[in-house]
């Protein structure tokens, strides 16, 4: 039915709904939100599906998987070993990754005998290598140093024939001790030690007592002289650079021009060159001890050479001369509280010997051996990852101003990196490898004084050369990695990227937690000089102090291992550098985590991925807080590892420590 309504335009006309339709209209209305509804739950449970299946690809295709390879089984074989798991890791994470240490010993020691047994075996299969000419006399050395029987019959005879080049005095020794208070027993085993090595030598024992109380003496006028590192360090004087006249002029009482010349030739040097002494204070005290005293008694210094070459040549002489060294060693130990002299077997001996003289040829060798090119290329991955986090962590950093900030980041930005192989061991001088100079026999001895010579030849040489940008020369089978300031250079040695610190098949929490925070321990190191007093100037000095003071605390805090002690404020910049490493390490493996898939974990170790970065992080510092030396510039192996942690609140996340825990404390510090 129509109707018609007026308006101001005009009439409209307008339809009247029936009863029935507005029935229909009604229905169409309810059909249509019905639709609305069912097409809206049916969208949700498309995402829905889509979540789970992402969600099972994410998480079970590509989850935390256990690492069953020979080298994992290795590595869990490990920390099952060094561990103890029944101590909470909340209240004592060192004994929990490190409880039984005594049994399995310090990883950084572990590893140091095994680069070592890499090189026996290259050193024990000649047959194996394709050598450049002249390289088979390190196997020669090698074999030669092995040949105790042949050693042993030459006896005292060829050492007797060195000393006679340099005059007979009646034989003194040094000791290094200063008002021990167990010197009158002390004194009769070096008489003892003396007495036994005259004997050797074929001397008169009866002549050795007159002086050896007056070495003793002077000895310990010597020690007075010394400084610790840190006071040097603190004084700007680690290195003074003076020339010769200088020096001369500082330290009258020995002719110094003329003994580098003897020492460095065939350099050419002169009153006028400059050289870096270590402590110049030391060497103008010496020279005042000498002009009073020690002229009056010249066969003193002819004695003291004597023993230098019986410490220096004691691997080329017979078990009789090393044997009566471990018992002064061993004895003086117990009298004075030090550790005795380590016995190592004789082929450790030798190799280490081997590698000195033969450097350039077993260096390529243990790379070869050792570094392979998926090993570069994994720990080249690794540091690129840390440098990278730590550039833009520094945006984090409180205490930092904007200009400070952009130059370290630059400094990052253009730091070089040299990982495991140098050039040098990559492509060998085939020059530097023939030995010409180098006489094998007749006896160990005289091969030994030959190699020595060589040596001392070849690093004279390498003072002659052109000083290449960016030249370094690292031990390939070394564990310290270290930095070159005017290069702006930094090393890692092959030896350092070994298991269980490093590995391409490791679990990347291993990797990360163990090898990156070293990695970023050393980047930090770089920027020490800004946590000193004075260092930035243009920093937030406040908040700076504030952090640093927080840190100094957190370490006071926790509990020292019994019988040790440190203190905290030598040990401040290498605490700093530890927990600012645990940091940066634990950002980048989470930044890794989220770019790649496929996370792998150590079967049978009850531990989630970010838990065994803390375990393999702990790993590292892993060692008997019982050999800690009260003057070592780091803290103690479980302060290294608590400090840290308990600076981490990730690690309480993760391993969900209560409040009040050891290593869950009230507060943080936020340094780096």
């Amino acid at each position: 039915m129509w109707t018609e309504q007026a308006s101001g335009s005009g009439t409209r006309r307008r339809r009247e709904r029936s009863p029935e339709e507005e029935l229909h209209t009604a229905q169409d209305g309810w059909w249509q939100m019905t639709f609305r509804a069912l097409r809206t739950l049916l969208l949700f449970s498309i995402i829905l599906g889509l979540s789970l299946l992402l969600w099972g690809y994410v998480f079970q295709g590509c989850g935390p998987s256990p690492c069953k390879t020979s080298v994992c089984q290795d590595l869990l074989d490990l920390y099952l070993a060094s561990g103890n798991t029944s101590v909470a890791p909340c209240t004592d994470f060192f004994s929990f990754a490190c409880g039984n240490i005594n049994r399995t010993g310090s990883p950084f020691q572990a590893l140091a005998e095994e680069n070592k047994r890499r090189v026996r075996r290259i050193l024990e299969t000649p047959g194996s290598w394709r050598l450049a000419p002249g390289e088979e006399k390190a196997f020669e050395f090698y074999n030669s140093c092995m040949n105790m029987s042949a050693i042993e019959a030459a006896g005292a005879s060829p050492f007797r024939q060195v000393i006679e080049e340099i005059d007979q005095p009646e034989l003194d020794v040094l000791l290094k001790q200063k008002q021990e208070p167990n010197y009158a027993q002390i004194l009769r085993e070096y008489l003892s030690y003396l007495n036994r090595l005259v004997t050797l030598l074929g001397g008169d024992p009866t002549k050795v007592g007159n002086d050896a109380s007056y070495s003793l003496f002077i000895n310990s006028q010597l020690n007075q002289f010394l400084r610790p590192g840190e006071q040097q360090q603190a004084q700007g004087k680690v290195f003074e650079m003076v020339t010769i006249d200088q020096l001369q002029r500082v330290a009258p009482a020995i002719d110094w021009l003329s003994c580098l010349q003897a020492t460095f030739a065939p350099m050419s040097l002169s009153p006028s060159y400059c050289v870096a002494v270590h402590d110049l204070e030391y060497l103008k005290n010496m020279s005042q001890l000498i002009e009073k005293d020690l002229m009056k008694h010249r066969d003193f210094l002819q004695s003291h050479i004597i023993f230098g070459l019986v410490k220096t040549l004691s691997p080329a002489l017979d078990s009789q001369f090393q044997e009566a060294h471990r018992s002064l060693s061993q004895k003086v130990g117990e009298l004075t509280g030090r550790p005795p002299m380590p016995v190592h077997p004789r082929w450790m001996t030798c190799v280490e010997k081997t590698e000195a003289f033969f450097e350039p040829t077993l260096a390529t060798l243990f790379i070869k051996e050792t570094f392979k090119p998926s090993t570069h290329s994994a720990a080249m991955e690794l540091f690129t990852t840390i440098k990278d986090t730590f550039i833009s962590h520094l945006h984090t950093v409180p205490w930092m101003d904007r200009e400070t900030r952009a130059e370290a980041q630059d400094r990052l930005t253009q730091l070089q990196v040299k990982m495991g192989p140098s050039e040098w061991a990559l492509k060998p001088d085939p020059a530097r490898q023939e030995y010409d100079d180098v006489q094998l026999g007749p006896s160990f001895l005289q091969t030994f004084l030959s190699c020595i010579r060589s040596r001392q030849a070849r690093v004279i040489q390498g003072f002659l050369q052109p000083f290449s940008s960016h030249r370094w020369q690292v031990l390939p089978w070394g564990l310290k990695a270290s930095y070159s300031i005017p290069d702006h250079v930094m090393v890692f040695p092959a030896g350092l990227l070994q298991p269980p610190f490093f590995h391409p098949g490791y679990p990347r929490a291993v990797n990360f937690g163990a090898a990156g925070s070293i990695m970023a321990r050393e980047l930090l190191h770089i920027f020490d000089q800004l946590l000193l007093p004075g260092g930035c100037p243009a920093c937030d000095t406040r908040d700076l102090q504030k952090a640093l003071l927080c840190l100094e605390r957190l370490y006071a805090a926790l509990p020292s291992p019994k019988g040790t002690s440190f203190n905290v404020s030598r040990t401040l910049l290498e605490d700093a550098a530890d927990a600012g490493a645990l940091a940066i390490a634990l950002k980048a493996y989470k930044k890794r985590l989220v770019l790649f898939r496929g996370e792998t974990i150590l079967p049978n170790l009850d531990l989630s991925p970010r838990q065994l970065f803390f375990r393999s992080y702990a790993q590292v510092m892993c060692r008997d807080p019982s050999t800690q030396d009260p003057q070592d510039i780091r803290s103690p192996p479980t302060l290294r590892v608590h400090g840290p942690l308990s600076d981490s609140p990730a690690f309480t996340r993760h391993f969900r420590c209560p409040q009040g825990a050891l290593l869950n404390p009230p507060s943080r510090c936020q340094l780096w």
